[in-house]
């Protein structure tokens, strides 16, 4: 089987995840990605005319390989409800070491549009969920403490213990059923 080649936006999108994880994402420099990527700056700056763009452009591939993950998770584990399936996802992500999340209101100051696709994404899953799991009240909790730990993740305000983050997931997965 041929395997596809990535085309420019691909290359310039993995290059920036790269340069993000080392040097954190407000650090990320329009020069340091083409550099990575192999293009000019003149063909990332076609792909993505801005930072904002391009940090835009990072967060929907995010959102679309947690979109694959979950759906990976939820045929996978034989049994297991979306709702669950989100829950151990988001929790395995917020172990992960984030940084500091000041570039996102850079982002945001300079495209107010920049939430536009979480929002759509958080909606959308939100709704589906919704469809999927029959009690609403168990959704509620279980939808708005992983978003409260994703929230405490990201802005690095988490005030749990690795064994209260492990009490509050296995709770919600108990919710879930």
């Amino acid at each position: 089987m041929k395997t596809r080649r990535a085309n420019s936006r691909d290359k310039i999108l993995a290059a920036a995840a790269e340069v993000a994880r080392e040097t954190g994402p407000g650090s990320l420099s329009l020069d340091a990605v083409a550099s990575r990527a192999g293009v000019s700056k003149g063909g990332l700056l076609y792909n993505f005319p801005t930072k904002a763009k391009l940090m835009q452009g990072l967060v929907e591939d995010y959102l679309r390989e947690f979109e694959q993950a979950l759906e990976s998770r939820a045929t996978d584990n034989g049994g297991e409800s979306r709702l669950a399936a989100y829950i151990r996802l988001s929790a395995d992500d917020c172990e992960e070491p984030k940084p500091s999340a000041s570039w996102i209101f850079s982002a945001i100051a300079e495209d107010p549009d920049f939430m536009t696709p979480i929002k759509t994404f958080k909606q959308q899953l939100f709704e589906r969920l919704k469809d999927e799991t029959p009690d609403i009240k168990a959704l509620l909790v279980c939808f708005l403490a992983i978003e409260g730990l994703r929230s405490m993740n990201l802005f690095d305000s988490d005030v749990l213990s690795q064994d209260e983050r492990r009490l509050l997931v296995a709770s919600l997965l108990e919710i879930a059923k």
